[in-house]
């Protein structure tokens, strides 16, 4: 079977009747958990960026407060599995403000942790790599917000 391209499937659910689109995205959810967040998003949360940030703030909290911390390792897969779900609700989005958004936060819990991050080269190179990602997200936002997005960033660091 050829799977059809964008375009393609774009004209086709043009030209299907409400009820029939109805139809196609209740089977669609059926089958994966990701598509089920994503159609919650785009019907509940479209219109309500702030809501949806602070949500996705609150799961993120939740999730390190969940997190084991005994052992480097354990700490690190926890935060690679917080990460994770961050960054499926930014693909959601789609909107860099709320990208960079989210992953300030999730930088920032990080940092609030108890746990060293010069204890373990492995977790100080995982820090590196999130902060050196949210700042090519700030590189292509408006000036105004790359110097406030800056400034906030080298907080977090400090």
């Amino acid at each position: 079977m050829e799977v059809a391209g964008i375009n393609e499937l774009k004209r086709s659910l043009g030209t299907l009747k409400s009820k029939e689109l109805v139809e196609i995205c209740s089977r669609l959810a059926r089958y994966k958990k990701e598509n089920k967040e994503l159609i919650s998003y785009l019907l509940f949360y479209n219109g309500d960026e702030n809501g949806f940030i602070q949500a996705v703030k609150n799961e993120i909290h939740q999730g390190f407060e969940s997190i084991n911390s005994n052992n480097a390792y354990f700490f690190l897969k926890g935060c690679r599995k917080i990460l994770k779900v961050t960054n499926k609700y930014c693909r959601f989005s789609g909107k860099k403000e709320t990208e960079v958004d989210l992953l300030m936060y999730y930088l920032k819990t990080l940092k609030e942790t108890a746990y060293s991050f010069d204890s373990s080269v492995t977790l100080g190179k995982f820090k590196e790599r999130q902060v050196v990602k949210v700042r090519k997200v700030i590189a292509n936002l408006h000036e105004d917000l790359q110097f406030d997005y800056n400034l906030e960033l080298n907080n977090i660091e400090s």
